[in-house]
Order: structure tokens, then C-alpha cells, then sequence
């Protein structure tokens, strides 16, 4: 079970790499070079996620910065989001990997997964309003403190004055709910499996879906929340998750990792795989199945934005474009080295991505931008 643990937290810090070659077909398809549409800024080291504040009409970056004695701090990039022109940074006590925006409210959530911590800053102001801790350490059975879980979504509901945190675990992870009004832990969900990975939420029929590394899609109502039901999906590493605009289909990035389907057989040993992976897995809201749609290899972040699709290929080094009605590829960008978070300007039709260097290379990673 330990190994297993060590593997997800390596898949939270997006250091592993997938092994897979192209699913079928994928390989058939058109890869766009570099082209006057994309813009390329090399910003600061150890990127993760990023949103778009159409308020501010900026990018907000989490950048973890170093480890290890002497190492950088984590910060808060703001971003130009027509440029990409750095226009302020917001140093942090901790890390930044998951964000979450409430644009209306002017805050940005920033999860750090070493300190089981989300820190709450002020947009318009760059102060930090309060630290929310997550979850305590407890002694493994071999006597060493550690978090319980493992944090990187976070998904917020502000209707309800929450954010949504899944905790990543080998064998029994947990999803926390936090009071965003009174910046603490409402309650811990316990049941989500091995390896709770990704969520979206759908605010119109108040509903939240959880996704883990064992083919699990989990349905809750948010007014509880509670579970209310568990479904077994046609895909094994439900990564992340995202929900098109009419809230009747689920895109789920099925990662396809040789690593932690090995990993995952030391938990369950009588697992079956259900598929070959580098694909998406596109459910109705009940988590039945109604398209596979082959990716590049190490398939990670998925973004609706109007009638496409867009998803990152962390080890193919492209991001796939997909019509969302026919299902067509119709493009792949070739983005190397590693593709990783997304975000959109809706209103531009603007797409932003991360892109994380090479394993073991140091220096400042990319954002993109790219039109469409």
C-alpha cells in the first residue's frame, strides 16, 4: 500500500511520465506547429494549475517554487492575459499547485499539498485573508508523521459557500468540504477508494462528481453533500474530470500510467483493466459510457469551452481539440515538453496551458496562449 501512496503523490507533483504509445488512431491526426496564433512566455519554475479572471482580465498562476533548503518560494503569478506580460506575484509561507477562483468575490484558493493547507488570498488586493488546514499528520505504522490525504483539485461552489477538496489516498481516500465563509473544514466524506482524483461540479442540478484511479465515478448532491450513488465506468484512471455546458455529459481523462496500474494491484490485487487508457472517457450523468476518444499519451487536464474539447497530453507533448458534437479530432497542437493545466477566456475564445520542462530539467516552465 506504501508503494502505492508514494506513486499517487508523484502523480499530484505531475513528475511521472506515461509509458503508452498513441491510442488507436490518434496517431493519424494533424499536429499544428508553433504559429503566430500561439504566444509562449517562460515565467517561473514549477508551474501547476492556472484560471482566467475575466474581472481582472489576467491568468493566475500557482508556481511552487523549490524544495529543499535555499529553494524558491511558492507564489501566485498575475499574468497579462493578452501578453502574458508579468504584472505582479503574490509570495506565499507555502507551495501553490490547485487554484480555484471566485471572480465575483474577488478571492483565489491556492492548495498546497505538502502542508495539507489552502491559502485564501484577496485578488484585488493581494492579501492573504487566512489559511484553511485541511488535515493534521498521524503516525504510520512505521512511527513517521504524515498527512492522511493528498490534495491538487479544488472545486468551488459558491452558492453554497463551499470548496471541494478530494484527498487523495492509496486504499481510502476522502473528500473534505470546506466552509468558505468561515474558512474551515465543514466535513470529511469518507469512501472514495484508491486514489480520488478529479471533480466538477454542476451548480444547475446541484449535483458534484468525483472521480478516482480505480474506474469509480462517485454522484453527490450538494446541498448535503452526501454520496448518492457510485458508478463503475468503462476507464480505470479517471484523472480529471469536466462537464459540457448543458451538464448531460462528463469528460473524464482515463491516463492509461503503467505505473500506477501496478501500484493499484497491490491494493486491489483482483482488479480487471477495463481499457488501454490515453483517451477520454465521455459518460452521461450516471457514468455510462457513450464514447472512448483516443488521446495522445499521458492525457491529464480536459476543458469544455463552447462545442471543443480541449485536453493536454502530458507525454505526447500536444493539446487535442475535439468537436464536441461529432466527436472529431480536429486538431493537435504540438506544445513540448509537457503540457499540463488549462484555462479559457471564453469571451476571446483564448485557451491558456501550462507547460511543465522535462523531468529532472531546472528553470523557469511556459504558459501559452493560443487562439482560436
Amino acid at each position: 500500500m506504501k508503494r502505492l501512496a508514494l506513486g499517487l503523490s508523484a502523480l499530484l507533483a505531475a513528475t511521472f511520465l506515461a509509458t503508452s504509445a498513441f491510442a488507436a488512431g490518434a496517431a493519424a491526426a494533424t499536429v499544428a506547429e508553433p504559429s503566430a496564433r500561439i504566444l509562449r512566455m517562460e515565467v517561473a519554475p514549477a508551474l501547476y494549475e492556472l484560471v482566467y479572471s475575466p474581472a481582472q482580465d489576467a491568468v493566475f498562476v500557482a508556481s511552487a517554487g523549490g524544495f529543499g533548503e535555499g529553494a524558491e518560494a511558492g507564489r501566485i503569478l498575475r499574468l497579462d492575459a493578452r501578453t502574458l506580460e508579468k504584472k505582479g506575484e503574490i509570495v506565499l509561507s507555502g507551495r501553490a499547485f490547485g487554484l480555484a477562483l471566485d471572480d465575483a468575490a474577488g478571492r483565489l484558493y491556492v492548495g498546497d499539498t505538502t502542508s495539507a493547507s489552502i491559502t485564501v488570498i484577496d485578488t484585488r488586493t493581494d492579501a492573504v485573508l487566512g489559511t484553511v488546514q485541511l488535515a493534521e499528520k498521524v503516525t504510520t505504522d512505521k512511527g513517521k508523521p504524515e498527512y492522511p490525504h493528498n490534495f491538487r483539485e479544488l472545486v468551488l461552489d459558491p452558492e453554497n459557500n463551499r470548496l471541494y477538496a478530494p484527498g487523495l489516498a492509496a486504499k481510502d481516500s476522502a473528500l473534505y468540504v470546506v466552509d468558505t465563509a468561515a474558512l474551515k473544514v465543514e466535513k470529511v466524506i469518507p469512501g472514495f477508494g484508491a486514489g480520488v482524483a478529479g471533480a466538477v461540479l454542476d451548480a444547475t442540478r446541484d449535483r458534484l462528481y468525483v472521480s478516482n484511479l480505480q474506474g469509480q465515478l462517485f454522484v453527490l448532491n450538494t446541498e448535503g453533500p452526501e454520496l448518492l450513488a457510485t458508478a463503475e465506468v468503462e476507464g480505470d484512471q479517471l484523472l480529471n474530470l469536466a462537464l459540457d455546458a448543458a451538464g448531460e455529459r462528463i469528460f473524464a481523462t482515463d491516463q492509461g500510467n503503467e505505473f500506477i496500474d501496478k501500484m493499484r494491484a497491490d491494493v486491489i490485487p483482483d482488479y480487471k483493466i477495463r481499457g488501454e487508457g490515453n483517451r477520454v472517457v465521455v459518460m452521461d450523468a450516471e457514468g455510462r459510457t457513450i464514447r472512448h476518444l483516443p488521446t495522445g499519451a499521458g492525457p491529464v487536464a480536459p476543458l469544455v469551452g463552447g462545442e471543443r474539447l480541449y485536453v493536454t497530453n502530458r507525454d505526447d507533448g500536444t493539446v487535442s481539440v475535439f468537436d464536441t458534437k461529432s466527436y472529431e479530432l480536429v486538431e493537435k497542437i504540438a506544445l513540448p515538453v509537457h503540457p499540463n493545466s488549462l484555462a479559457l477566456d471564453r469571451e476571446r475564445n483564448a485557451l491558456f496551458v501550462t507547460v511543465k520542462k522535462g523531468h529532472g530539467e531546472k528553470g523557469a516552465e511556459s504558459v501559452v496562449r493560443i487562439g482560436f
